[in-house]
Formats: C-alpha cells, structure tokens, sequence
C-alpha cells in the first residue's frame, strides 16, 4: 500500500468527452481550476468513451497510459474534470499509487482556502463533510490488511460506523450554527424591507469581475484577481445613487459549470441573499468567447436556488479587453432584460448603470413643493445636506416654499419628530 500526502503540487489532469460534456469543452476552465486550487499541471491526458467504467472511470488502456504519465512526470496527485464515486476512486488510487481528485473534491479544496469568515468556514466544511460521509473507507484501507481472528474480527467495520456517527453529530452541529446565521441575515433583510432599501445582488459566472465591479460602485476594497473563486463570503455595502436614493449591493460566490450540489445545498444561506434580491446585476465577461453558455449556466443555477424570477440586468463587463467595443445601455425589449457594456476596471460606462439603477428605483421618490414654517430651520437645512433641495421660494410670515426630490422614507424620517409630514404640491403655492 502507498501513503497518500496531504496535499499535491505536480497534478495529472484527466478529462474524458462523454455524450453530455459540452462540445466547446475546451478544459481551459478545469486547467484554471486546478491552478486556483495551487497544484501545477503536468499533463493533461484526454479520451473518450461512450460511458464511464464502473471499476475505473476510465478503460483499463487508458488507465495504464495515466500511471505511466504519473511515474514519468512524478506527479502527485491525478485530477479528474468528472465526478467519481467511491470505488471509482479508492481503484484508481491502488493503480496510480498516488491521490486521486474529482472535479466535487477539487471546488470544494478551492472553496476551503478562500473561505475567511465563520459562515463560510461553516458552509464549506459543511459541504466539505457531506462529501466526505460517502467516501470514508478511503481513509482506512490500512484495516483492509488485517484477517480475522480473535479479538481482530471487525476492526474496520467498527472504526467507520465511529466515524459516521462522529460526521452525521459534526453536521448536526453545523447545520444549527448556519441556522442561526440564517437568522442574522433574516433581521438584517428585514430591517431593509422595512426601511425601503432596495438589495441589489451581483451574480455571473466565476471571474466574470463582480468583485471588480462591486469595489468600482462601493470602494469596498473587496479581494479582486483574475482566478476562479477569487471571493467566497457574500459581502453587503450600502451605494447612495443620485436623486438621494441608496441601495444594498451584495457580492456573492461566482458560478461554475457542474458546481456540486453539496456546495449548492451548503451555500443555500448565502444565496438567499440572491433570492431575496430586489434586483440581480448578472455580471458577464464580454470578452469570453463562451459568454452565451456561462449565461445559461447561471440561469439554470438561479433557477436551482428559486431565483428565476427575480429582476435582472445583464451587465457586460471588460470590454476594454473587446475591439472597437462602446460603454451603451440597451433597454429591455421582448422580453429581454436590459444590458449595459461597461469595464469595471477602467470605469467607462459605470455611470450608465448608476443611471439605470437610479430610474428603476425611482418608485419610491417624491416630488413636488412643500411649504415650511419658519420654525423648520433643522429640517429645512437637513434637505440641503441632502441634496433635495430643487428651488425654494418665500412664502407667508416667514413660511418658505421648497421644492423637493427624494425618498418618502427620508422625508418621513427626517419630520417624524415634527409631529407633521409636508404636504407636496405639483406647483408652487401663491401668495394672494
């Protein structure tokens, strides 16, 4: 038997075509996710069957041309673009001799090194666990050795149904720390509600640029680089948009094809913020030749989460990685929702966005003129910090007449200790 290390650098890459993979899988996205998660690529060997083999994934020709790879390249680890199961992978790893990786165990290794607040920590591991239940004879082959006899008849057996109950008790756990999470983030989307705040979710595709574009609308200062899964914790911020308006933007875990249904489970606190939304900003890389099937992809993902239905604009982004491409907005036709081309790296169309979101909150905006008596210094000098002041005019003993734009709620908010809320007026009010 063979000690499997901790973890691997040098990695063989397996991908097969199979009936379902997607002719445009070119294995750039897997070669990508196997550098996001630190290991370097020594060889990718590709094939294709027609299905899998139950014992091997792979014929045993093809299995045999993979040990050889892993002996010459002295790689330690091998990687497969699929999802293995159990047998399939405690088989491969007597004939390679070394650890064996499908793509679930591979996003979720990803997944644990970004994770860096206590609910994502949670979540991963808690998917992490799921994983683990369906795979834990792997971890005891060394029990396999030992015949039976007295005193000795068992062990392994004994030694996996201890750590079944110790994984079924650890998720236990988890899943009632994430329902207190859950909980927080209910206030919290309650509090918005109430206070008329519109939520705001950015989705896409992983490394689309949503944390990009996230830092460019709040100056967040959100982790950004060009590798898959770069941000994992959903982060809020507060965005004031002209005409006194504000929102909540949330930046939330990119999308990837077969993202694992543990990980969907898992995350399902997180993506309530994207269910909940208001709005969703579906952030698409413009320069990706394979735009239009990521754009699929993250349909059918909201449509697993149960956000289909939730508002949405489609905002193409790194078009100054596009030729001769324009920042423009395109409004929503035939049911199409609206687009805008912008670069969040540079900043040219972001403006066009804002403007967007401005008039498709403007709902909730009044206007029209209102009359102050001349005890309202407070409220009358408050409107004017805010920016909602449009012309104001003298009126009757001292009374000034102003016209305003902004949010009914500020302006509840802002007389509620008055004892009164200004009556508006389409025009201004004469004095006879």
């Amino acid at each position: 038997m063979f000690e499997r290390p901790q973890q691997g650098e040098r990695a063989v890459l397996v991908h097969l075509e199979l009936p379902d993979t997607p002719r445009d899988d070119d294995c750039a996205e897997f070669t990508e996710l196997v550098r996001s998660a630190g290991a370097e690529p020594a060889a990718l060997i590709t094939g294709s069957r027609h299905s899998p083999d139950p014992r091997l994934f792979v014929g045993s020709g093809k299995a045999e041309e993979i040990r050889e790879t892993v002996e010459a390249e002295g790689a330690e680890v091998v990687i497969f673009d699929h999802e293995l199961s159990p047998s399939q992978e405690r088989n491969l790893e007597r004939l390679f001799k070394c650890r064996v990786l499908d793509r679930t165990g591979l996003i979720l290794d990803i997944f644990a090194q970004r994770a860096r607040s206590h609910e994502g920590k949670l979540q991963v591991e808690l998917a992490q666990l799921r994983h683990m239940s369906t795979r834990l004879v792997r971890g005891w082959t060394h029990l396999e050795r030992q015949k039976g006899g007295i005193g000795l008849r068992g062990p392994g057996e004994t030694q996996l149904e201890t750590d079944r109950r110790l994984l079924a008790g650890r998720i236990k756990q988890i899943l009632r720390r994430l329902e207190k999470v859950a909980a927080q983030r209910e206030q919290g989307r309650h509090s918005r509600r109430r206070a008329e705040i519109p939520t705001v979710s950015l989705v896409g595709y992983t490394n689309a640029g949503k944390s990009t574009l996230f830092n460019r609308l709040t100056g967040a200062g959100v982790y950004a680089a060009d590798q898959l899964f770069a941000t994992l914790d959903p982060t809020l911020r507060r965005v004031d948009l002209p005409d006194q308006q504000a929102m909540i933007l949330a930046d939330t875990v990119g999308f990837v094809r077969q993202l694992p249904h543990d990980l969907v489970a898992a995350f399902k606190a997180t993506l309530t913020e994207t269910r909940e939304a208001s709005l969703l900003l579906h952030v698409v890389d413009a320069a990706d030749p394979r735009r239009d099937a990521n754009i699929e992809q993250v349909n059918n993902v909201l449509q697993e989460i149960g956000a289909e239905e939730v508002p949405r604009i489609l905002v193409y982004n790194k078009i100054d990685a596009v030729p001769d491409a324009k920042p423009r907005l395109v409004e929503a036709a035939h049911g199409e929702p609206a687009r805008v081309y912008l670069s969040a790296h540079t900043g040219e169309g972001v403006d066009l966005l804002l403007g967007w979101l401005s008039a498709r909150f403007a709902e909730s905006l009044v206007q029209g003129w209102c009359r102050l008596p001349p005890s309202a210094g407070r409220e009358r000098a408050a409107l004017y910090e805010m920016g909602a002041v449009i012309e104001e005019s003298s009126g009757p003993e001292g009374a000034l007449d102003l016209h305003i734009r902004l949010p009914r709620r500020r302006l509840e908010e802002l007389f509620r200790d008055s004892g009164f809320i200004p009556e508006l007026q389409a025009e201004a009010r004469h004095v006879a």
